[in-house]
């Protein structure tokens, strides 16, 4: 696999990389061994990136991950958690130096680390990112050797560009797809300027850019795709990328002619978020060895042609621009 500049941090990644959200919770039935398998599969191909979360399963991914890595041994890939949404509710006043220090503590315990490789804040409020305290508290974490180095998730695109004038902010990670093209403008022009590596999430929609789904498809209970459809539990963005559903269904038929001969749409939409070069990695999820393997692939695919895409801009202008541009 091809590998990308981290931001300014000195290491390299593989383009693609593992999100872990789906082997934690959130996702419907998750079955451990089928997890395991698919993270075992993903690194015997190459991949040496994870990304994961305190709250995915509460803890349950982290915990998977550290098994896997024990199981192997040799060189650790890198492997990024969260911190944040522990919080009963999702105020300034609870990111204290004592709470960071046990929400990471928590997670060097689960991922059976001493230096976690990357800590980002998950999600914080937006007056978060106006408050340079708790980016000190950060700081004080890396001199006492708790992590390694920090970033942050954001929703928004402007939280993105007020958390890199932070100088040691090291990433972002920030939902873009097919569907939420507005990163590509001023912030990755922005991150690149800075040196800060960039974390493509959610890059299938919640899978909706796979072309599997039907306006018939149900979800299961535990699922974000039936509980979280009109952000009842968190930030309605994180669920098909804030695209009504029917309203995603029809974008996506307009974009199936573009998928290459032996190729998916999932591939398709993998390929074209590395058509973008200030993408450092992008994390597709995978429940199975079958599923990380085809991520993986994808980067393999050739580049996209000019046509292809102007075509996937157009159809964002025309069909999904109203619904999520302004809002993240």
């Amino acid at each position: 696999m091809r590998s990308r500049a981290f931001g300014r941090t000195g290491h390299t990644v593989g383009e693609i990389g593992f999100g872990a959200w789906a082997i934690g919770a959130a996702w419907g039935t998750v079955d451990d061994g089928e997890s395991v398998a698919a993270l075992h599969a993903a690194l015997d191909a190459g991949l040496d990136f994870i990304d994961t979360a305190d709250v995915y399963g509460d803890g349950h991914s982290e915990r998977l991950i550290a098994r896997v890595l024990k199981e192997r041994g040799g060189k650790r890939p890198f492997v990024a958690t969260k911190a944040g949404r522990r919080l009963p509710r999702q105020e300034v006043a609870g990111y204290t130096a004592q709470n960071l220090q046990e929400w990471i503590d928590r997670s060097r315990r689960n991922l059976e680390v001493e230096t976690l490789d990357l800590l980002q804040l998950h999600c914080p409020p937006t007056d978060a990112y106006y408050h340079p305290e708790l980016f000190e508290h950060l700081e004080r974490l890396v001199e006492r050797g708790a992590i390694a180095r920090y970033g942050v998730s954001v929703e928004r695109v402007e939280e993105a560009l007020k958390a890199i004038e932070y100088p040691n902010v090291a990433s972002v990670q920030i939902i873009f797809n097919m569907f939420r093209l507005r990163p590509a403008q001023l912030f990755f022009a922005e991150a690149q300027r800075r040196g800060v590596a960039v974390i493509a999430r959610v890059p299938l929609a919640s899978g909706m850019l796979s072309g599997k789904f039907r306006p018939d498809t149900r979800f299961e209970e535990s699922d974000h795709r039936n509980f979280n459809r009109n952000g009842e539990a968190f930030d309605v963005g994180e669920t098909f990328s804030g695209v009504p559903y029917e309203v995603g269904l029809a974008a996506v038929e307009k974009l199936r002619p573009l998928v290459p001969e032996g190729a998916t749409l999932a591939q398709l939409a993998l390929r074209w978020i590395l058509m973008h070069e200030a993408v450092s990695v992008v994390i597709p999820g995978a429940k199975n060895p079958q599923q990380a393997l085809a991520n993986i692939a994808a980067a393999d695919l050739p580049a996209l042609s000019d046509e292809a895409m102007g075509e996937v801009a157009r159809i964002y202008e025309q069909d999904i621009k109203p619904y999520v541009h302004q809002r993240w």
